[in-house]
């Protein structure tokens, strides 16, 4: 297959739109047109990862730290983002992102942490606002039924856990045919009365055009009556941080015992004056210091993430325990996430997950 599919699919799961204004995802480096020999997956790119490409001939890697952030205003081998542009061109190595479009959806970063950590009842802690749209079309009768069906194929009337949803009224719809129409129904200079159903739904931003090219192709009109509009209400799928809860409650050094022990920890850093029981789990992948009072809103008991600063332990007043576990170590298995999520997709998908410790940081 081509480079190109393995693109598609991923922003398929984890669409670009969703990441953060100063984020980089996508395919950064390399001919999406070209054959993918094999793939790598890991959390960051660096000389040691490409050289692994290399050797294992991998002809793309897949991070979830996107090796640039900014713009390269000269590539000159002076640092280690430089030398792995130039390693990778030279071995004709794509590299591709997917970092907080992964993180903004609730299947992706937080629920493989979720998964280890054997959360239920998980759902969005900050929801992003602006994502979804409504469609409203009308179709005569005897077609609303193909119309809704295609709707529904492309991606159109998911809410949460349920799917093909749609609400439907019928009435009259009128219109007259000009000289140059070819009308499906109805004759030429004539007004004519069209008993119509009405057709609802709520669409993915990142899906309109895709629906709206469904709706033109299956819609029987010459001329397709529909509007679309943006509303307000939450996605449940997309957004920052999950909560979730814990099969039953845990004393404070139980809790962080059971912490170390599934995500593979040496250590962790906490707030010592919670005295609480532990249930409610909120959890960021990464640096999430900024949905802490979110968190706290939400009643959690814990607070999981991520690159606090010493001010931030402060802040949570004795009413919730926050856990800094490492930024690597939060999103370390990601590299699990994507080997699945590609490997549902492609049965025999060619890929391995990058056996180099990248995290920069040392603990003595």
């Amino acid at each position: 297959m081509q480079i190109q599919e393995i693109c598609n699919y991923l922003n398929s799961i984890a669409p670009p739109h969703l990441q953060e204004s100063y984020d980089n995802s996508g395919l950064l480096i390399g001919n999406a047109n070209a054959e993918l020999t094999k793939a790598l997956i890991t959390l960051d790119v660096t000389e040691a990862v490409v050289q692994e490409a290399i050797d294992n001939n991998c002809n793309m890697i897949i991070a979830h730290h996107p090796l640039i952030f900014g713009g390269l205003t000269r590539i000159t081998g002076s640092d280690y983002v430089q030398r792995c542009v130039t390693m990778a061109i030279k071995n004709d190595i794509a590299i591709y992102a997917i970092h907080t479009n992964l993180d903004n959806v609730l299947w992706g970063v937080n629920n493989k942490i979720a998964e280890k950590l054997r959360l239920k009842n998980l759902h969005i802690l900050q929801h992003k606002e602006g994502q979804l749209l409504k469609l409203v079309t009308f179709v005569p009768h005897a077609q609303a039924e193909a119309v809704r069906d295609a709707l529904f194929a492309a991606g159109a009337g998911t809410i949460g856990m349920y799917d093909n949803c749609s609400y439907n009224s019928e009435g009259i719809g009128t219109f007259r045919a000009g000289e140059g129409a070819n009308p499906f129904v109805g004759q030429k200079n004539q007004t004519h009365n069209e008993p119509e159903t009405r057709i609802e739904t709520i669409v993915s931003v990142h899906l309109r055009s895709h629906v709206q090219q469904a709706l033109f192709i299956s819609h029987p009109y010459e001329e397709v009556a529909y509007y679309w509009s943006l509303i307000l209400n939450d996605h449940q799928q997309i957004g920052s941080g999950a909560i979730g809860e814990l099969e039953s409650e845990m004393e404070v050094k139980e809790w962080l015992t059971y912490l170390k022990s599934k995500m593979n920890l040496s250590s962790i850093r906490y707030t010592k004056s919670y005295n609480g029981k532990v249930k409610k789990v909120a959890i960021c992948g990464g640096s999430g210091s900024f949905l802490q009072k979110v968190a706290k809103n939400a009643g959690a008991d814990v607070y999981v993430t991520a690159d606090f600063k010493y001010h931030d332990f402060f802040i949570a007043e004795d009413t919730m325990l926050l856990c800094d576990i490492g930024h690597y170590e939060s999103e370390i298995f990601t590299n699990e996430l994507l080997l699945e999520k590609l490997r549902e997709k492609y049965l025999t998908f060619a890929a391995q997950i990058s056996a180099i410790d990248t995290n920069p940081i040392n603990y003595y």
